[in-house]
């Protein structure tokens, strides 16, 4: 993916390039190491903190407590960091995030 996208549930995934903006669904953290995960029609709640995610990690039964419905958002996240997002975001424009695509 060049440019690498993140975006709502109704941004279509795949390959994304400045012609084709689709959402990359294969992305990873180059900070934690972790592949990131991605739930749609699901924000995640204020009250998330770096140690919330470093404890539960990939398990959704745990990663559920702080999870919102919201129709057209898509919540992401790996061990380190994580993001709310509803429309079609470049990943370049969040300095702090050290997300990169695993490749398709």
């Amino acid at each position: 993916c060049s440019p690498v996208y993140l975006g709502g549930s109704s941004t279509p995934f795949g390959i994304g390039t400045s012609i084709s903006k689709r959402t990359c669904d294969q992305l990873r953290c180059t900070a934690c190491d972790f592949r990131v995960s991605l739930f749609n029609d699901y924000i995640w709640d204020q009250s998330c903190d770096y140690l919330f995610f470093r404890n539960n990690m990939p398990e959704l039964s745990k990663l559920r407590t702080k999870m919102i419905k919201k129709k057209g958002a898509r919540a992401y996240a790996c061990q380190c960091s994580w993001r709310s997002i509803d429309e079609l975001t470049d990943l370049q424009t969040d300095q702090q995030l050290r997300w990169v695509c695993g490749k398709h």
